[in-house]
């Protein structure tokens, strides 16, 4: 039982050094580097290695889920597709993530969360251009793992009611907000593993075989912590989880998972997370005597709570949790928690356990995302007027409308290589006045005016100065 894990960490490892590097770690983040920083274009080898590499590592006792390298793998295979046919950064981004989705959809038979999974983490935007393919490819993937794996949720759970109860509300609120503690304390454990092995007078090829030891010596004392372990996630959500098992979890597991990959071998987080979730869940219900139905449900609204606060996706989180169970009652409950985990992270920690990868490669990431602030802005709004002598009849062969938004008008700008350009009347269609950079730079001051100006709008009255009273 040792040697085993410490064999198939080699494997991984010469993989790794001989194949390509970035059949390593997660596969997420691996996803989100391609999409951001190289045009969405994956090396085909990777769409080989990465599954070899992951089912070696799991196959050998790896404590990991299979989700990760699959989404990475279908995006992968996403990418090649596109590599092969004339479209834009844009466009291959969407075939990247199209295939993600689809591995996610396959995987769970999740496709609504994994739909919200490749917005909140993978596509950075919600257009129909990208939404479209993206949910055309996760439903097509629903549909032909029916005729694979057959219907109905991955996970069955008991029949759960009165779930509207404002006990059950409260304490939902309570557990998400420790899942958020448990999800930033998980974090920081295995990027501490991974500092501790980057500090090793060692080839990094060797890395997964020593993290192979930790798997094997954990595996001893814990053997139901080898592996993807569904069956475990399956027994927290039917509520029979013995003290045994939640505490085996919640200390072997995690301290295999966390140190195993941490060592850089190939493997996903998605599982051993929701494990690890679960059994805090699970834990509140066997300390408080709650029957087997309110076990199982403290146990899903663990693991929801640790998928949000973890990954950072709380729509996701709740979506996905509903997905994998079927249990509808648990909706309400489901939504407080997953949003008190979010919360609480993202008071923690300024990145996901995702992010946090590309950070340490030199990359920040932003876990929030809006609007462009200049989308909400009108170019009349931000223009300079000429004077009526000064108005020209006969429009220029770049101008841009008064009523359109000064994005449109920065994307000109852009494109054309120009510091001002015409405004023009587009009922008259005559020259009114012209937009520059600095134009531009007075819409974006809007957006943080709106941010940090403080009003009491109640008897408010602006003065003529463009003050207020």
């Amino acid at each position: 039982m040792v040697v085993v894990p410490v064999v198939g960490g080699l494997f991984v490892g010469l993989l790794a050094r001989f194949g390509s590097d970035k059949i390593r770690g997660h596969g997420i983040p691996e996803a989100i580097e391609a999409i951001l920083l190289h045009r969405a274009k994956v090396d085909p080898k990777i769409a080989v290695l990465k599954p070899i590499s992951a089912a070696i590592a799991i196959g050998s006792g790896g404590p990991f889920g299979a989700e990760g390298p699959i989404i990475m793998t279908g995006g992968a295979v996403g990418s090649l597709i596109a590599q092969w046919m004339h479209v834009t950064d844009a466009e291959r981004t969407t075939l990247l993530v199209a295939g993600a989705a689809a591995g996610m959809s396959a995987t769970f038979a999740t496709p609504v969360a994994a739909i919200l999974l490749a917005v909140e983490l993978l596509l950075f935007e919600w257009r129909p251009r990208s939404l479209v393919p993206v949910a055309t490819a996760s439903a097509t993937a629903g549909i032909l793992r029916v005729y694979w794996l057959g219907v109905g949720p991955l996970f069955q759970m008991p029949a759960i009611s009165d779930t509207h109860r404002i006990t059950f509300a409260v304490g939902a609120l309570l557990l998400g907000a420790l899942l958020g503690l448990v999800s930033a304390a998980m974090s920081r454990m295995m990027y501490a593993f991974e500092d501790l092995f980057e500090h090793l007078h060692v080839h990094w090829m060797w890395w997964p075989a020593l993290g192979g030891i930790g798997i094997g010596v954990g595996g001893l004392f814990f053997p139901r912590g080898l592996g993807v372990g569904y069956d475990n996630i399956a027994e927290l959500l039917h509520g029979h989880a013995t003290i045994g098992l939640i505490i085996g979890i919640l200390i072997a597991k995690s301290l295999m998972w966390a140190f195993s990959l941490g060592s850089g071998t190939s493997g996903g987080v998605l599982a051993p997370l929701l494990m690890i979730g679960g059994a805090v869940g699970a834990m509140v219900g066997y300390v408080t005597h709650a029957p087997v139905e309110a076990q199982a449900f403290w146990a899903l609204i663990g693991m929801g709570s640790m998928l949000a606060g973890s990954l950072g996706v709380p729509l996701t989180a709740i979506l996905f949790s509903l997905e994998v169970t079927h249990c509808l009652p648990a909706l309400l409950p489901l939504m407080m928690a997953c949003v008190a985990s979010y919360l609480v992270t993202a008071l923690l920690m300024p990145r996901s356990i995702l992010t946090e990868k590309l950070r340490r490669r030199g990359y920040h990431l932003t876990r929030e995302y809006g609007v462009d602030p200049l989308e909400l802005v009108i170019v009349k709004e931000v223009m300079s007027l000429l004077s009526t002598s000064g108005a020209r009849e006969t429009p220029p062969a770049s101008y841009v409308y008064a009523d359109e938004t000064a994005r449109g008008a920065a994307e000109l700008m852009a494109t054309e290589g120009l510091e001002t350009l015409t405004v023009v009347d587009r009922s008259s269609q005559q020259v009114c006045g012209t937009i520059s950079l600095n134009d531009l730079l007075r819409g974006r001051t809007r957006s943080v005016e709106r941010e940090n100006e403080r009003l009491r709008l109640f008897n408010y009255v602006p003065t003529e100065q463009g003050g207020h009273n």
